[in-house]
């Protein structure tokens, strides 16, 4: 089957993209590696000794980045629907985020013990259909904060993935009331034309 003129377009531009080359040399697993290193070097999201959970991990380019910065004393706890090559040092969970029986089964591993960060930087299957693509990026924002709310430590930080559109204003403001500072990061590893931005949540105000 031929691929279609867009298949073509996007192939030509991933394959010369200077972060895909770049992670490709690195050996990182992902180009996306690139985006939360400059927002970790802007605001200072990993100390040695964290706890860490990567919600939407796949295929492990920030669980891998992370485990760097925390450090021997630090723990990183990996989740996704897809299956993940092992990290070294990363417990890795395989399942669909949106299911209560997993989020239960995450939170149980973390045995009662806060977290410091929580990082997510999923996306739904696309669809084509914005209006519902843009619901289901939402609602995935939307239940890693729910996520955060139960497992953060007062003073705990989250950074995650949401795109500009229908939502997106209400759930910058349910994160304004979480947390102490909030900030917008577009990382110069995001393509220009993509309406993604991460949110950072610093200082959870707690429960």
């Amino acid at each position: 089957m031929a691929r279609s003129k867009s298949s073509d377009r996007w192939l030509r531009r991933h394959f010369t993209d200077e972060y895909v080359k770049r992670a490709q040399k690195e050996g990182k697993r992902s180009r996306a590696v690139y985006k939360l290193a400059e927002i970790d070097e802007r605001d200072r999201l990993f100390r040695p000794g964290m706890t860490v959970v990567d919600l939407g991990a796949a295929p492990g380019g920030w669980s891998q980045y992370a485990r760097e910065r925390v450090g021997p004393t630090g723990r990183v706890i990996a989740l996704d629907i897809l299956p993940m090559e092992a990290i070294a040092e990363v417990e890795i969970l395989q399942g669909d985020f949106t299911e209560q029986a997993v989020l239960d089964s995450l939170i149980e591993r973390l045995g009662g013990k806060p977290v410091d960060l929580v990082i997510a930087d999923m996306a739904p299957n696309i669809s084509g259909i914005a209006s519902a693509d843009q619901g289901r990026s939402m609602l995935l924002a939307e239940l890693a904060l729910e996520f955060a709310d139960k497992t953060l430590r007062p003073g705990g930080d989250f950074l995650v993935k949401a795109f500009q559109g229908a939502g997106f204003q209400e759930f910058h403001r349910a994160m304004q009331r979480r947390f102490v500072k909030l900030h917008a990061r577009k990382p110069k590893a995001s393509r220009a034309e993509s309406r993604e931005v991460y949110l950072l949540g610093k200082g959870f105000k707690g429960h």
